[in-house]
């Protein structure tokens, strides 16, 4: 039967790779690499250096899969829209895995972070099974995600005592600060929703783009001190990359961090 690894490979730096997603990855015959078409090359780059690091001299390859894009203007309904879109990823997923991976082969995932945290691979396996024409086997080895890696890079906690943890997108927090939500994480904010909090919430930010890398960028302090310079850097890195990913936490300045 055919084994495939959804494989956690951290937030950019091949340090993040734990020993169990290192063991998975030696075990691949094909590593397959999803391309969305939005130049992130640098990401693709990163997922073959992570293979050349930790494979080491056993033969395997890359099957290289281009998706379809998400047309945003299709529906104006969004939960429909992601559905729409999923069902031809999912569709792609399951033609490459009948031609490029054979029975009794391994194939691996590379999902950024953890598979856990805003990475549809495990749904889409789940359809492509509930289907019943291609047998396989799978298993999710978690990862380093983006969360953790923004706390340690700002070297805080991501509560505080008694306190909850909310992770959300901005899609959501530009509805507005979630009630009795203490830390909020927000991942996935290409609008910068952030920018649109009230002052007299009294937050604070910490943010941080492309952490673990050598391109990092950390900013932090009260929001409304920091908001505008978190947008500049923010675009000047998009500019200077073609891509970003970024994430932050929130929270009311009014409880001191012990």
């Amino acid at each position: 039967m055919r084994k495939i690894f959804i494989i956690g490979i951290g937030a950019g730096n091949p340090d993040h790779m734990t020993a169990q997603a290192v063991a998975a990855l030696a075990r691949a015959d094909v590593v397959f690499l999803p391309d969305k078409g939005d130049d992130k090359d640098g990401l693709q780059k990163l997922r073959r250096d992570i293979c050349a690091r930790f494979i080491g001299d056993k033969p395997y390859r890359f099957a290289e899969m281009r998706l379809p894009e998400r047309d945003i203007r299709a529906t104006p309904d969004y939960k429909a829209n992601i559905e729409a879109w999923r069902a031809g990823v999912t569709a792609r997923y399951e033609q490459f895995l009948r031609a490029e991976l054979a029975d009794n082969q391994c194939g691996a995932f590379l999902a950024w972070g953890d598979p856990a945290i805003y990475d549809g691979t495990i749904l889409i396996l789940d359809a492509i099974r509930a289907k019943g024409d291609l047998a396989f086997d799978y298993e999710v080895i978690p990862g380093i995600s983006s969360v953790q890696a923004l706390a340690a890079a700002h070297r805080v906690p991501l509560n505080r005592i008694g306190e909850s943890i909310l992770i959300t997108t901005g899609r959501k927090l530009a509805a507005g600060w979630p009630a009795e939500a203490d830390n909020v994480v927000v991942m996935l904010d290409g609008q910068q929703a952030f920018k649109a909090l009230p002052p007299d919430l009294g937050l604070e930010i910490f943010w941080g783009a492309y952490i673990g890398t050598g391109d990092e960028i950390l900013i932090a302090g009260p929001l409304a001190d920091v908001a505008e310079k978190i947008s500049a850097a923010r675009e000047a890195a998009r500019q200077t990359h073609g891509w970003i990913m970024d994430s932050y936490l929130l929270r009311r300045m009014s409880v001191k961090t012990p």
